[in-house]
């Protein structure tokens, strides 16, 4: 499932694995955090209990993970304070719940302190939100995602389903 993040000026897709955890993660969403960072790694609290099977060290750059003890979610894009080579290292051991192709450049323009909301993609609400039909190639716009997340929002404030 393709989760959208939305910083402040970044916004990129997360493609989630199909594991209880990433499935108990999809379940809270839309979240909002406010984003810590750790080296080259991104986390925030989610207020999310979600299952924790398949804890690790062992990551790679562009890692989503979930930190149970935290109740964060973290995104690896290079070496941390752990690390002895460039190879991202967490503090301590995560569960891998998916993958982002964001590019490190990128995920450094996110800075401590901001906000950043976690989202389910919504092909269908998203092509409805925009004038051309859905291209896996486009980028949303700033604009397109703060309406998305306005919308997601509402949603579940009002209980519903998303």
């Amino acid at each position: 499932m393709v989760i959208v993040f939305k910083a402040k000026n970044v916004g990129f897709y997360v493609q989630f694995n199909d594991t209880p955890t990433a499935n108990d993660i999809i379940k809270g969403l839309p979240i909002e955090g406010i984003v810590s960072k750790w080296g080259d790694e991104i986390y925030f609290k989610t207020g999310i209990d979600a299952a924790g099977d398949g804890r690790t060290t062992d990551l790679n750059v562009g890692d989503v993970a979930y930190w149970p003890e935290g109740q964060c979610l973290c995104i690896f894009y290079g070496p941390t304070q752990a690390s002895t080579e460039q190879k991202p290292v967490p503090a301590s051991p995560v569960i891998i719940v998916g993958k982002t192709m964001a590019s490190p450049d990128e995920l450094r323009e996110i800075h401590e302190g901001e906000r950043i909301s976690v989202f389910v993609f919504a092909k269908k609400e998203y092509a409805m939100a925009v004038e051309n039909p859905y291209d896996d190639n486009r980028r949303l716009s700033q604009s397109e995602i703060d309406e998305l997340v306005r919308k997601l929002l509402s949603e579940k404030e009002k209980g519903g389903v998303i």
